[in-house]
């Protein structure tokens, strides 16, 4: 049987060497990337927030002409 604490030190072993292959973000690259998604998810958000207070008042509109 194969024992399973040796499988999980090699898998340790690659894992780490994949890691140091790996090209990492300067922080001015980071910074700006997050600052991107920060912009975008609130953009989003004010976006859906319109869409659906607007849906909201046409459903309404509608429902209070058959009611």
């Amino acid at each position: 049987m194969k024992n399973p604490f040796r499988s999980i030190r090699i898998f340790a072993g690659e894992m780490v060497g994949e890691l140091k292959k790996a090209s990492w973000p300067t922080r001015t690259e980071l910074r700006d990337s997050t600052l991107v998604v920060i912009v975008a998810v609130a953009i989003l958000g004010v976006f859906t927030s319109i869409a659906d207070f607007s849906l909201y008042q046409v459903v309404n509109l509608f429902t209070s002409w058959v009611g």
